[in-house]
């Protein structure tokens, strides 16, 4: 028996019931903390089963409720059951529940230190990462408004509240009916948030507080208290539940892989070993370039289409902040070569290198402070005077000066 209640917000349709599901709930877009009359003349409404009802209290706990009703009254107790809460906490803009309007008022928030604007947090970094700042998803001009990005992060703390609150609600229901110890329950987001690291907020880039993700899972057989060191993904997760089902043939387009031999703190020998990213640049917010990278263990290497900037290298082992740019560091051209290898091999394999184009209509989030940081200036290194040239070093294959030694 299988159920899905919250945000879909996948694609165009709307809120209709998707198949594949025997219970439905779900709402257009983003839906609504708390009711309200929508554009279109509507009040917030949730489609179940077809069927359209008002909404009538705080989302979070109202799709909670209405996920505890079909666990205990709805469901099938004859058979397996899937069940999918998908809240739409804590997608911004951030509105609490009313009993946690003042939850963490006396907390100091402060700023990430590579939020300053400072020369020594910009050496290295991509101009675009610099001219950011200044735009809807900078701290110097965010969502084009006036927005305390102290404030909007303690306001992300707030609705989280009522999400735990929700887990703890349906973990209760477990234990108590009988359920805990023949369940699986797997806890995630499905995205980072940036809250003024290199002067940036929100997602869309390849920086880690942007891409990783919370994975929290407890499942019958696995191992408990037990951290997996391995790069998992979100990709995983769809295997990981077939898994669970006794479903061994994966579909062929799954580019992911179970999760439960390492929960069981089995040893996967061809586990991978690096992650691929993907962006593509979206014309409503274009101050954040096509970006791809590859991420390892311990190094990142992130690379921009079709800008006039530099490409990154991080060892995260050594600067997880990633504030130091290897990109040029002859002591990682090995590194650096062999990682873009990856990439342009994964890329094949995910689309054959071919960029995706959206169609354009308007000019998007282009706005500026006039008051506030300014352009970023081209790096140093770049600049020539004169007949000053080294274009061997610059237009020479990486790989070829890798072989023949030239660092």
């Amino acid at each position: 028996d299988t159920a899905f209640f919250g945000k879909w917000h996948m694609g165009g349709h709307g809120d209709d019931p998707q198949p594949g599901f025997n219970h439905w709930l779900s709402f257009s877009g983003q839906g609504d903390y708390y009711p309200k009359m929508k554009r279109n003349g509507q009040m917030s409404r949730f489609n179940i089963n077809g069927e359209h009802v008002p909404q009538k209290g705080y989302i979070t706990d109202e799709l909670t409720d209405y996920t505890l009703q079909w666990l205990g009254e709805e469901r099938d107790e004859t058979k397996p059951f899937f069940l999918y809460l998908s809240h739409k906490a804590v997608h911004a803009n951030f509105d609490p529940a009313e009993r946690h309007r003042e939850q963490y008022s006396d907390v100091d928030i402060q700023d990430p230190p590579s939020q300053a604007d400072t020369p020594e947090n910009y050496l290295g970094k991509p101009m675009w990462v610099k001219n950011q700042r200044n735009s809807w998803h900078g701290v110097d001009f965010p969502y084009h408004s006036e927005l305390d990005v102290r404030e909007y992060k303690r306001q992300y703390h707030r609705a989280l509240s009522a999400v735990d609150e929700s887990l703890g609600r349906v973990l209760t229901y477990l234990t108590e009916n009988g359920l805990a110890e023949n369940t699986a329950v797997i806890l995630m987001g499905d995205n980072g948030f940036m809250f003024g690291e290199h002067g940036l907020i929100d997602k869309r880039n390849a920086y880690e507080e942007s891409i990783r993700v919370p994975l929290l899972a407890v499942i019958p057989g696995a191992k408990q208290g037990y951290v997996v060191e391995e790069v998992a993904a979100n990709l995983d997760i769809a295997p990981t539940i077939l898994d669970l089902a006794g479903v061994r043939q994966m579909p062929p387009e799954f580019a992911g892989a179970s999760l439960l031999p390492l929960a069981r703190g089995e040893e996967v020998p061809d586990w991978r070993d690096s992650l691929l990213y993907e962006y593509y640049w979206e014309f409503n917010f274009p101050s954040t370039p096509t970006t791809f990278a590859v991420r390892t263990d311990r190094f990142k290497l992130i690379q921009y289409h079709g800008i006039w900037d530099t490409d990154e290298l991080y060892d995260l082992h050594n600067d997880p902040k990633e504030m130091n740019n290897l990109i040029d560091d002859p002591e990682f051209l090995e590194v650096k070569v062999e990682l873009r290898r990856r990439l342009y091999d994964q890329l094949a394999v995910a689309g054959e290198h071919s960029v995706p184009y959206t169609k354009k209509w308007s000019s998007g989030a282009v706005l500026r402070q006039a008051d506030r940081s300014k352009a970023a200036e081209f790096p140093d290194r770049w600049l020539r005077q004169g007949d000053e040239r080294d274009l061997e070093k610059f237009f020479t294959p990486d790989d070829a000066r890798v072989k023949a030694g030239n660092n």
